[in-house]
């Protein structure tokens, strides 16, 4: 993406019809690690893929709790992750205060979209460059939602953002029919063989760079990290799971076309699954 003359605010629209600065939200978010989320029945499960700035430095947080029963993980800037993650709380907090009840997932969901809405048609505002997956439990059952920095938000099965997500996605896309009935064991398999195939050649999946995120019926959301992870990825390990390799392949030519797709094709809003941008 090159700037040109109709991106120079969120208010311009291209004689193609698309918004350039909501593009570029979007690149960020294709550009961070990747995040990963599925549900079954009764469970949600999200995993992040955290990244270091420096090999003295920290990894970064990539899973952020909300509520009891709500938590998010993230892909993109995550200033804009904390701004946003910030009023996510205060909502369910007034929801508690006014009637005495957890906010509904779907609620949360729907003020999020209409407040990154607002950024999108003012004059001297940017969209947010954060991609989100928020994972929740209410009465109505497990809940998994993608948001994206033009305000969309979507229900899913399972899904995933940020960088070499798409290998995720075709790993979830061959064995999603699965995940309604799973047990809570296998739902973090699925997720941790998904989370590994968006890691690079030459690095693996290990307890410093994965954070995993549980929520569900009469469970509320927790955040497994470090050594509590390390039972979770030696099942993965002790599995031969040859069809990961070859996805692995497939999906590097998959990524490619994505790509090259993404550059040439004007934005559709309206259509689910084109999130990007992130630098965590």
């Amino acid at each position: 993406m090159f700037r040109n003359q109709y991106d120079s605010d969120i208010t311009i629209w291209s004689p193609q019809g698309r918004i350039h600065q909501i593009e570029y939200a979007m690149e960020a978010v294709k550009q961070g690690s990747a995040a990963v989320g599925l549900r079954s029945n009764e469970y949600v499960v999200i995993l992040g893929l955290k990244r270091s700035s420096d090999e003295l430095a920290a990894y970064q947080k990539k899973l952020i709790r909300i509520d009891d029963h709500m938590g998010i993980a993230i892909a993109g800037l995550t200033s804009d992750a904390r701004v946003l993650s910030n009023f996510m709380r205060s909502e369910c907090m007034k929801s508690k205060l006014n009637f005495n009840r957890p906010l509904p997932v779907e609620n949360v969901v729907t003020s999020l979209s209409e407040k990154s809405q607002v950024n999108t048609q003012q004059y001297g505002k940017r969209p947010y460059g954060v991609g989100l997956l928020i994972a929740g439990y209410d009465k109505t059952g497990p809940h998994l939602y993608e948001y994206s920095p033009s305000g969309n938000c979507y229900d899913y099965i399972a899904m995933s953002i940020g960088s070499r997500s798409q290998s995720a996605r075709t790993y979830f896309e061959k064995y999603y029919n699965t995940f309604a009935e799973a047990s809570l064991d296998d739902l973090i398999k699925h997720g941790l063989r998904a989370l590994r195939d968006t890691v690079q050649q030459d690095k693996e999946l290990t307890i410093h760079n994965c954070s995993l995120g549980i929520v569900g019926k009469d469970k509320k959301f927790v955040i497994i990290e470090e050594e509590d992870l390390k039972p979770y990825l030696d099942m993965i390990e002790e599995d031969n799971v040859p069809a990961a390799t070859e996805a692995a392949t497939e999906n590097a030519t998959e990524n490619a076309a994505e790509n090259a797709a993404d550059e040439a094709q004007p934005m559709d809003t309206d259509t689910p699954g084109n999130n990007a941008m992130d630098t965590e």
